[in-house]
């Protein structure tokens, strides 16, 4: 079938094009002839979250170029990166602009929850495809968006059992002020009222915030023995520093992060945050062939010194399994690339996953890892495989599920 918009000059240099093997453009109806599959890459390399995020472009690029070693559909990847800033309502702006200007077909970023929740209209709108690599606070399934990082079943409930199990107690609830702490510490409120342990106060800053000392003295007044962290970005740096300068250590009191990996480390500094726990699927450390094979690659493009971390791996990984759903699907549109997708395995630097055929969410790994004085992560518990993902917290949404062959959610 040939395009409506194409002229018969268009399309001998068309036949030209697929003769060399470069192929033509499957984003969009455009008088101009496609060289290359193009591709959005939106995160934040400046402001708050950039200490976390901006790594993030760095593996999807790295993903890219070993893509672009053997080509797709005959033709070479075209990343298209554009810097949000820390700033929600630039994240939606620039995502319009990737779908509509640029005619991205796929686009692979975003770190808050509130940054994904305010480009959702936008790929409703356009019919655009987000790949989310972040863990989040569930509670959401969109047919626009493939979710790789872990739903709160597959790191969070893990994590509380895990520290109740080592004596925990009275946890105090430490997060930025924004969707996913709020909505990780309503589930893990309900859990821990499950499993007999306690709430001993609960607290929420802005992103960005330094000073976190006086909520580290309400936190010792109430005799807390765990401080679990949903605290995001470099308000990690304020966080970590904080304990240190009143005195706090990992013995006394430990923090369990959900969000604050090797990347937070590097910055923030190993003898601050030496063990304190965190709590992923993937860890530098990970001991086996796929992850040391990242590692050296990603320190090779990037630097000795540089370091990798769970969101890091899945940006790297999502990209591999698009690329897959491409070359199944024999096609870049979205739709055939959402069908495609589904079930899709990948033997990622974690671990084998794969795309669940319901929900889209990944199959994940779910460890511990305890910061160590070179700064890494010593892995102190795994689960025996990767874990399903479930969405929707029953306690909370009773009865809901997410099932894209029936379309009930």
């Amino acid at each position: 079938m040939v395009d409506s918009c194409v002229t018969a000059g268009q399309m001998d240099r068309r036949r030209f094009l697929l003769a060399a093997g470069m192929g033509a453009g499957a984003s969009g109806c455009s008088r101009k002839v496609e060289r290359t599959i193009k591709i959005g890459i939106l995160h934040s390399m400046s402001g708050t979250m950039s200490v976390s995020e901006a790594p993030l472009r760095d593996a999807a690029l790295l993903a890219v170029e070993e893509i672009n070693k053997k080509g797709l559909l005959g033709r070479k990847i075209e990343p298209i990166v554009e810097d949000a800033s820390s700033d929600p309502d630039r994240f939606q702006s620039l995502a319009e602009k990737l779908l509509v200007e640029d005619k991205v077909c796929s686009i692979f970023g975003c770190w808050t929850s509130v940054a994904r929740k305010r480009v959702l209209p936008v790929l409703e709108a356009h019919n655009g495809l987000l790949w989310y690599p972040l863990q989040y606070e569930g509670n959401e399934c969109s047919r626009n968006i493939i979710y790789t990082g872990s739903t709160p079943n597959q790191q969070i409930i893990p994590a509380i059992d895990w520290l109740h199990d080592r004596g925990g107690r009275r946890f105090y609830l430490v997060g930025s002020d924004y969707v996913y702490p709020k909505t990780a510490n309503r589930i893990i409120r309900r859990h821990l009222n499950e499993i007999g342990a306690a709430v001993a106060g609960e607290e929420y800053l802005p992103l960005g915030e330094q000073d976190f000392e006086a909520t580290l003295k309400r936190m010792m007044a109430t005799h807390a023995d765990i401080v679990f962290s949903t605290v995001n970005g470099d308000s990690n740096l304020g966080l970590y520093r904080a304990f240190r300068k009143i005195g706090i250590t990992a013995k006394d009191v430990p923090i369990m992060a959900t969000s604050m990996g090797e990347a937070e480390v590097r910055r923030i500094g190993a003898a601050w945050t030496q063990g304190h726990f965190a709590t992923w699927a993937y860890f530098q450390s990970v001991d086996q062939p796929a992850n040391r094979a990242f590692v050296k690659k990603f320190k090779d493009r990037y630097g000795d010194r540089r370091v990798t971390d769970d969101p890091m791996e899945a940006a790297y990984f999502q990209v591999h399994i698009w690329a897959q759903a491409v070359a199944k699907a024999k096609r870049t549109a979205v739709d055939a690339v959402r069908e495609s997708v589904a079930g899709m395995r990948f033997d990622a630097p974690e671990g084998p996953i794969h795309i669940d055929r319901e929900n889209r969410h990944a199959w994940k790994m779910w460890r511990v890892g305890e910061v160590q004085e070179d700064g890494q992560f010593k892995v102190v518990h795994a689960s025996d495989g990767p874990i399903d993902p479930a969405p929707w917290d029953q306690a909370l949404n009773s009865g809901r599920s997410c099932d894209w062959r029936t379309g009930k959610s």
